[in-house]
């Protein structure tokens, strides 16, 4: 997860913008797919004749930046209670803050993991000015690549054109946490799944 490549602009310096595209073309096709016949797929079945793919805003190279990961301590205040789009609550323990500069501002988003899970992604639910008018109502989500054992102060990749729309954005049937306040962004997000166009969800 580390980049040791990054520059002090907050971009990657060795980053080929041309192999990305086609490597984030790739992924987008590959999950349109997936929705439209998977029997896992979140899109009610009887809407998937109609599906033709996912909304995404346009590309954007400037949405993917170079982080600083803090840790937190792991102790009982790190847990975070995130309730959840049918009123429950699930528990996730707040690994650490990742602060980026974006549009000439620095932010920062907080990472989790699931308790009692030894999972190695970093889970970053986040909202910002597109959320409710260009993107999902109850926000988005995204899924870093992460080892196990973290180095505070280690940089991380954050690729906002990778956001997506939780399940729930597409069935009643999954209850999705929504971005706690603490990952409100202060800015807009023009980048990864647009509001989905499926039913009132």
């Amino acid at each position: 997860m580390t980049d040791s490549d990054a520059d002090d602009t907050g971009t990657a310096a060795d980053f080929d913008v041309d192999a990305w595209r086609e490597e984030l073309a790739a992924k987008r096709a590959e999950k349109d797919e997936f929705f439209a016949s998977h029997p896992h797929s979140p899109v009610p079945e009887p809407e998937r004749d109609e599906f033709d793919g996912l909304a995404y805003f346009e590309p954007d190279p400037d949405y993917r930046v170079t982080a600083t990961l803090h840790l937190v301590d792991d102790d009982d205040e790190a847990i975070a209670r995130m309730e959840t789009t049918t009123g429950g609550e699930q528990r996730y323990r707040k690994v650490g803050e990742l602060t980026f500069e974006l549009d000439g501002e620095t932010h920062a988003l907080a990472a989790y993991r699931p308790t009692g899970e030894d999972r190695e992604t970093l889970f970053v639910p986040f909202r910002d000015k597109t959320t409710g008018q260009q993107s999902y109502d109850a926000g988005r989500y995204m899924d870093l690549e992460a080892e196990q054992e973290l180095s505070d102060g280690e940089t991380v990749v954050v690729d906002f054109n990778l956001a997506y729309t939780p399940f729930c954005g597409f069935s009643d049937a999954y209850a999705c946490p929504l971005p706690p306040e603490e990952n409100w962004l202060e800015t807009v997000v023009e980048a990864g799944e647009q509001k989905p166009e499926l039913g009132e969800h």
